[in-house]
């Protein structure tokens, strides 16, 4: 079976599919099926029965118990060694725990680490963990809301599964996965350009609109198509990633071969012979490189080509004028995520974007810039009503988006939370991620004595936080 895996990673077949062919491309004149803004569903998901007390981090570190089962069953077509028990996690480390146990080092590291000496990753975590809650008693809190409009679509929970490259290699088919467990419980997905299941897979798979993150690529005619790809596909809102114009170098996937070409390595192979059941879930996923891609690239069958290729494409000269030729291309909502400084968010609030995303990349790009959480007031005051704000780097919990709330942002984005979910059980894992997430914010809320997260303020943030609240908020 190693064998058969290694050679899949690398050439991008797997067996039986040789013969499968690339979907369609149409141009941007394309006609869609329907408006690219259709509204959502309104969301069906219910809040669950379980909570975790305290911050994930602080409350689940490090957690090793939980049942012995198999991998989670994942969707139609990809399960693995039958169903895995969910019912001894009780919080979003022990996903990562899981994770850590079931996916090859080289992807759970890719997943979980951050750039450099790592000091922005640990800063978005310390700076969410330091925010403090004021608790109210005597409130009326019975009846409470969870649901709220992120971006112009309804949606259950200020909850949106966020864009992550090589989502499918943490488990076979881990896009569509992903985005199947978001319509479930009501909340966005949004599919990166660097996914290995296509934005045609996705759309093939799953019944209602979902969004896609655009990289700004050199090859523009590359994006026009990508953009009319998108289009066809009926997605209903484009993220537009600012803050990787140029690679932030990442130590520890140089050191797994992750590099450009990836490098097969003996310790590599003994991790990935070790996980048998990640082995078989890739294997019966649709694709293994790039799905995006496929096609695009000359000599693009195999992992190596589209790293090489991938890798020259990043662009340093993206600027604000290239937002205007995208709006140009693009009918409908642009979301722009990678904002960190007051300036630049007035910028975006210019140019009449639907939102922005208050966001260091998780703390894998620039090391050293300051945690998300901290600066998440200054944008919001300097920016008002004038656009939305959602914030993303560093949520583990439900706590951790109440903070986000309570700052200034309308909703906040989840990666690494729920690729732990995606490694640790396929799509029961995800599923529970947004679960566990619902439930903490759930009760958060009624001990903070707020009943819907409208209501979320610097009045629920305990003085001596460390983090100024926004004064247009105050």
């Amino acid at each position: 079976m190693l064998t058969v895996v290694l050679r899949a990673w690398l050439t991008g077949e797997s067996p039986g599919d040789r013969s499968r062919p690339d979907p369609p491309r149409p141009g941007i004149g394309h006609q869609p099926a329907g408006p690219p803004d259709a509204p959502r569903a309104p969301g069906r998901g219910g809040a669950g029965q379980e909570a975790c007390g305290g911050t994930a981090r602080q409350a689940c570190l490090r957690y090793r118990g939980g049942a012995a089962g198999g991998e989670g069953s994942g969707c139609e077509g990809n399960g693995v060694l039958g169903g895995s028990s969910m019912d001894n996690v009780t919080c979003i480390e022990d996903l990562r725990a899981r994770a850590l146990r079931r996916v090859p080092r080289a992807f759970f590291q890719y997943a979980d680490h951050g750039s450099y000496t790592q000091s922005t990753l640990r800063a978005n975590r310390a700076g969410l963990d330091a925010v403090r809650f004021r608790q109210r008693v005597g409130i009326d809190v019975g009846t409470r809301q969870l649901s709220t409009i992120i971006a112009g679509e309804p949606a259950s929970l200020p909850l949106v599964l966020a864009p992550v490259g090589l989502c499918g290699m943490l488990f076979g088919d881990g896009e569509i996965l992903a985005c199947r467990a978001a319509q479930a419980a009501g909340i966005p997905f949004c599919l990166s350009t660097m996914s290995i299941c296509s934005i045609e897979d996705v759309a093939a798979a799953v019944r209602e609109p979902f969004w896609f993150q655009l990289y700004l690529m050199r090859d523009r005619g590359f994006v026009r198509d990508l953009l009319g790809r998108v289009v066809a596909a009926r997605c209903s809102a484009l993220v537009i990633t600012l803050d990787l114009n140029v690679l932030g170098q990442r130590h520890c996937d140089i050191k797994n071969g992750m590099s450009v070409p990836p490098r097969i390595t003996l310790a590599n192979l003994a991790n990935v012979t070790a996980r048998p059941a990640w082995a078989l879930s890739i294997l019966r996923g649709r694709r293994k490189t790039f799905g995006n891609l496929a096609g695009h690239i000359p000599g693009g069958d195999n992992l190596r080509s589209v790293a090489q290729w991938t890798a020259a494409q990043f662009d340093p000269t993206l600027n604000w004028a290239d937002i205007e030729w995208i709006r140009a291309l693009w009918p409908g909502r642009i979301i722009l995520k990678g904002i960190l400084d007051p300036e630049d968010a007035k910028i975006a609030a210019r140019m009449g974007v639907s939102a922005i995303v208050v966001s260091n990349h998780g703390g894998r790009q620039l090391d050293g810039a300051p945690s998300a959480i901290s600066a998440l007031p200054a944008v919001a005051d300097a920016v008002g009503s004038d656009i939305e704000i959602m914030f993303d780097s560093g949520i583990r919990s439900g706590q951790d988006v109440l903070r986000a709330l309570a700052l200034g942002a309308r909703s906040c984005m989840i990666g690494r939370a729920y690729l732990y979910g995606l490694g640790a059980g396929g799509l029961q894992g995800v599923a529970k991620a947004i679960e566990i997430i619902r439930n903490e914010l759930d009760v958060s809320m009624a001990l903070t004595g707020i009943t819907s997260v409208a209501a979320a303020g610097p009045q629920i943030i305990a003085a001596g936080s460390g983090i100024e609240a926004p004064r247009r908020l105050s």
